[in-house]
Protein backbone atom coordinates (compact mmCIF):
# COMPACT_ATOMS: atom_id res chain seq x y z
CA UNK A 1 0.00 0.00 0.00
CA UNK A 2 1.58 3.52 -0.97
CA UNK A 3 2.61 6.18 1.80
CA UNK A 4 0.54 8.78 0.10
CA UNK A 5 -2.28 10.11 2.78
CA UNK A 6 -5.34 12.72 3.24
CA UNK A 7 -2.31 14.43 5.40
CA UNK A 8 0.18 14.33 2.56
CA UNK A 9 -2.05 15.62 -0.23
CA UNK A 10 -3.12 18.10 2.25
CA UNK A 11 0.61 19.02 2.97
CA UNK A 12 1.48 19.19 -0.74
CA UNK A 13 -1.63 21.46 -1.37
CA UNK A 14 -0.41 23.96 0.94
CA UNK A 15 2.95 23.81 -0.23
CA UNK A 16 1.13 24.54 -3.71
CA UNK A 17 -0.72 26.89 -2.70
CA UNK A 18 -3.93 24.96 -4.01
CA UNK A 19 -6.87 25.10 -2.22
CA UNK A 20 -8.40 21.88 -2.16
CA UNK A 21 -11.84 20.63 -0.22
CA UNK A 22 -11.55 17.44 2.17
CA UNK A 23 -13.63 16.00 -0.76
CA UNK A 24 -10.73 16.32 -3.32
CA UNK A 25 -8.11 15.46 -0.63
CA UNK A 26 -9.99 12.64 -0.14
CA UNK A 27 -10.51 12.21 -3.64
CA UNK A 28 -6.63 12.72 -4.56
CA UNK A 29 -5.19 10.35 -1.57
CA UNK A 30 -6.85 7.32 -3.48
CA UNK A 31 -5.96 8.26 -6.89
CA UNK A 32 -2.21 9.47 -6.27
CA UNK A 33 -2.09 6.38 -4.06
CA UNK A 34 -2.88 4.22 -6.90
CA UNK A 35 -0.63 5.82 -9.23
CA UNK A 36 2.50 5.14 -6.85
CA UNK A 37 1.65 1.12 -6.25
CA UNK A 38 1.31 0.77 -9.84
CA UNK A 39 4.75 2.43 -10.05
CA UNK A 40 6.49 0.37 -7.91
CA UNK A 41 4.82 -2.67 -9.27
CA UNK A 42 6.46 -1.53 -12.52
CA UNK A 43 9.75 -1.19 -10.70
CA UNK A 44 9.40 -4.61 -9.73
CA UNK A 45 9.84 -6.37 -12.89
CA UNK A 46 11.70 -3.63 -14.81
CA UNK A 47 15.23 -4.99 -15.01
CA UNK A 48 18.06 -4.04 -16.54
CA UNK A 49 18.00 -6.59 -19.17
CA UNK A 50 14.98 -5.18 -20.32
CA UNK A 51 15.41 -2.33 -22.48
CA UNK A 52 12.84 1.11 -21.91
CA UNK A 53 10.74 1.37 -24.59
CA UNK A 54 9.21 4.77 -25.79
CA UNK A 55 6.02 2.92 -27.48
CA UNK A 56 5.13 -1.06 -27.49
CA UNK A 57 5.40 -1.30 -31.61
CA UNK A 58 8.97 -0.63 -33.37
CA UNK A 59 8.31 2.47 -35.77
CA UNK A 60 10.24 2.93 -38.83
CA UNK A 61 10.52 6.00 -40.63
CA UNK A 62 7.60 6.11 -43.36
CA UNK A 63 8.86 9.38 -45.74
CA UNK A 64 9.45 9.34 -48.51
CA UNK A 65 12.95 10.41 -50.33
CA UNK A 66 13.36 14.19 -50.57
CA UNK A 67 13.74 14.55 -54.48
CA UNK A 68 13.33 17.91 -55.86
CA UNK A 69 10.42 17.93 -58.93
CA UNK A 70 9.14 20.61 -61.23
CA UNK A 71 8.05 23.78 -59.60
CA UNK A 72 5.77 26.32 -60.53
CA UNK A 73 7.85 29.52 -62.35
CA UNK A 74 6.44 32.94 -60.42
CA UNK A 75 4.09 33.54 -63.49
CA UNK A 76 2.80 30.23 -62.83
CA UNK A 77 2.21 30.48 -58.97
CA UNK A 78 0.60 34.31 -59.57
CA UNK A 79 -1.79 33.49 -62.11
CA UNK A 80 -4.45 32.63 -60.01
CA UNK A 81 -3.67 35.52 -57.21
CA UNK A 82 -6.40 38.21 -56.98
CA UNK A 83 -3.86 40.71 -56.80
CA UNK A 84 -0.01 40.66 -57.35
CA UNK A 85 2.97 42.98 -58.36
CA UNK A 86 4.51 40.49 -60.40
CA UNK A 87 7.16 39.07 -58.29
CA UNK A 88 4.67 38.40 -55.13
CA UNK A 89 1.56 38.33 -53.45
CA UNK A 90 -0.47 41.24 -52.70
CA UNK A 91 -2.87 40.99 -49.39
CA UNK A 92 -4.34 43.68 -47.38
CA UNK A 93 -3.12 44.85 -44.45
CA UNK A 94 -4.62 43.37 -41.19
CA UNK A 95 -4.61 43.59 -37.58
CA UNK A 96 -4.39 47.91 -38.13
CA UNK A 97 -0.87 47.90 -39.94
CA UNK A 98 0.01 50.37 -41.77
CA UNK A 99 0.81 49.49 -46.28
Amino acid sequence: MSEITTDVVAHLANLSRIALTPEEIETLAGELGAIVDNVAKVNEVATADVPATSHPVALSNVFRPDVPGETLTPEQALSGAPDHDGTRFKVSAILGEEQ
